[in-house]
């Protein structure tokens, strides 16, 4: 029986597999997610951990664990809270959850993407603030986006998904070579694949389903977000680094880009202060995944990674190179 040590809270459904083995389950039980100290105590002694993306596991949590620590299996598709080169260090196998969440990811993107351009954020925050309103014909009038562009920053799964979506309301697909679409899809959507400079220099809506990596971060820099369409859009769903959140404020503020929808920020959960005050931002709480049945799915698959490296077999989703 091996000791599992699960960092927050996650769906009970999503764990089962783990208690049927017999396996020691630590849940963490706490109102609120632990704090880095509470943190480093809960994992000691574990065997496996069921981590998740705001878990910080680098040298200091592996060495908290201890040396019995077989497998770090992250809630999430992405793995930049992890220090891969110390978990080679300590041998111990990351994991990841991809394949479960992109169409609820590609969801709350879409979503944005009606909010801010259809003025939906704000036209919310104006009635529930009790504010008098009266129909009439230019009221509120948003952006339809019907025969509009749209530039994926990223096309894997999330970002095949989102253009599924947005070719469904008639919106022209492309993509940033450096980050390409796969066949059959990028066929079947007709879409095209672009230089970056170019893509986010030509598209009406730039939305990002890229991994953070050095290479990805603040890949819509001062520069790029200057070089987009006077009055065009951001979409980010995929990590908040991924855009210099300062240069995208000036660059809502001014007026050349006419909005914005987040998921994700650069120091979540600190948001730049300025976008509280932009009514063109519409700011949701990192809730890319956030329904039931795919936080559950990707719980199952992050305690099947666990069971597998315990047994001694090869995880069936690791990060890259484990």
């Amino acid at each position: 029986m091996a000791r599992i040590c699960i960092t927050d809270a996650v769906p009970e459904d999503g764990i089962a597999s783990l208690l049927e083995a017999g396996h020691e389950v630590v849940r963490w039980t706490g109102d609120q997610a632990p704090t880095r100290a509470e943190l480093l105590e809960h994992v000691k002694g574990a065997e496996g951990v069921l981590s998740v993306l705001s878990d910080g596991v680098d040298e200091e949590f592996l060495a908290a664990a201890g040396p019995q620590l077989k497998v770090v299996a992250n809630v999430a598709a992405g793995f930049n809270n992890i220090d891969l080169d110390a978990c080679r260090a300590h041998n111990v196998v990351p994991t990841t959850t991809p394949g479960v969440l992109f169409d609820a990811t590609a969801d709350t993107a879409f979503a944005l993407l009606l909010m801010v351009t259809r003025r939906f954020g704000e036209a919310e925050r104006l009635v529930r603030a009790h504010k008098p309103w009266q129909y009439r014909t230019t009221f509120m009038l948003g952006h339809s986006i019907e025969g509009k562009t749209i530039g994926l920053i990223g096309a894997g799964q999330i970002g095949a998904a989102m253009a599924k979506r947005c070719k469904a309301f008639g919106m022209t697909i492309r993509y940033a070579e450096e980050h390409p679409m796969r066949e059959p899809v990028r066929s079947e959507l007709d879409a095209e694949g672009l230089p970056l400079d170019e893509l986010v220099a030509t598209s009406d809506v730039v939305s990002l389903h890229c991994p953070l990596t050095p290479e990805t971060h603040h890949i819509l820099n001062a520069a790029r977000l200057a070089s987009m369409k006077q009055g065009a859009y951001v979409i980010n769903t995929a990590r908040g680094a991924c855009i210099d959140e300062a240069a995208l404020v000036e660059s809502l503020r001014s007026g050349h880009l006419a909005g914005a929808g987040l998921d994700v920020y650069e120091n979540e959960p600190t948001i730049d202060p300025g976008l509280y005050e932009l009514e063109n931002a519409v700011l949701l709480p990192h809730l890319g995944s956030a329904n039931v049945e795919t936080r559950t799915a990707m719980t199952e698959l992050a305690s099947s990674n666990v069971l597998a490296v315990l047994a001694g077999k090869p995880a069936p989703t690791p990060v890259a190179g484990f």
